[in-house]
């Protein structure tokens, strides 16, 4: 969910202005023009900064297990956080990575400058995502030029780009309730046909897992269904037992 703000006139740049560097899985620096990004696996590199906590910050870094694709993934905020969880519940991404590549470009005064966007996803349609975190209050004008420096470049890979602050708080905590049954240990191929054939048209969360078995048991399946999009729910609104769940509709 990007967050709009008054962006900086700045110089539209080719995109073969723009260099940039990523960290191979064995750990190898390769420097290359951006042309060449497209076909690079940068969702399955390694960060190109360490996330590394030290005394006194403000933030607090962390690991986020990825059931996109099963790996770790860093963010140094909640803020960070909130976003990749957002991420890794997207069904259209396959693959995320934390801090994935350097980019380095001639600014107007002419000297080098870089950056670092602090995610990148890979779609099923093998298209990007790049999305730079920073709530509103903290964005300098030098950033925002950067911000918009990048974002013609990426858009001419046929990648989108975000720009992002501060998510709903009502999703937020949806997701993260659904987030604690991401995993695949939460699935089970039986339990999850019948609660698919119970949601087959709009029923309340509870009474729904009821017609299946014991909520208890239940209930872990029906929100691993809701976090994989097997099953679909408002989330924009408090996740309780009185919630309508159905099935998605088909495209």
């Amino acid at each position: 969910m990007a967050d709009s703000s008054a962006a900086p006139e700045v110089t539209v740049r080719p995109v073969d202005a723009f260099e940039f560097e990523y960290v191979t899985v064995d750990g190898t620096k390769v420097r290359r023009g951006l042309t060449e990004a497209w076909g690079t696996r940068l969702e399955e590199g390694r960060p190109v900064r360490r996330l590394r906590p030290y005394k006194g910050q403000r933030h607090l870094p962390g690991d986020w297990w990825s059931g996109t694709d099963g790996h770790l993934v860093g963010f140094e905020s909640w803020l960070e956080r909130d976003h990749l969880m957002l991420l890794d519940f997207e069904p259209s991404v396959t693959g995320i990575a934390s801090q994935p590549f350097w980019l380095y470009w001639v600014a107007e005064e002419g000297v080098t400058r870089s950056h670092a966007p602090d995610y990148f996803a890979r779609r099923r349609d093998g298209s990007g995502l790049v999305v730079d975190c920073r709530p509103v209050k903290r964005r300098k004008p030098r950033d925002l030029v950067a911000f918009e420096a990048t974002r013609g470049a990426y858009e001419v890979l046929g990648w989108e780009y975000r720009l992002v602050g501060s998510l709903d708080e009502v999703l937020v905590r949806n997701l993260r309730w659904l987030s604690g049954y991401r995993h695949p240990r939460h699935h089970d191929a039986q339990v999850a046909w019948r609660l698919r054939e119970v949601f087959a048209e709009g029923t309340p969360l509870l009474a729904g897992a009821r017609a299946v078995g014991d909520p208890i048991a239940v209930l872990p399946r029906l929100f691993h269904l809701l976090w994989s999009h097997e099953l679909t729910a408002d989330l924009t609104a408090p996740l309780h037992m009185s919630t309508v769940v159905s099935q998605p509709e088909l495209a």
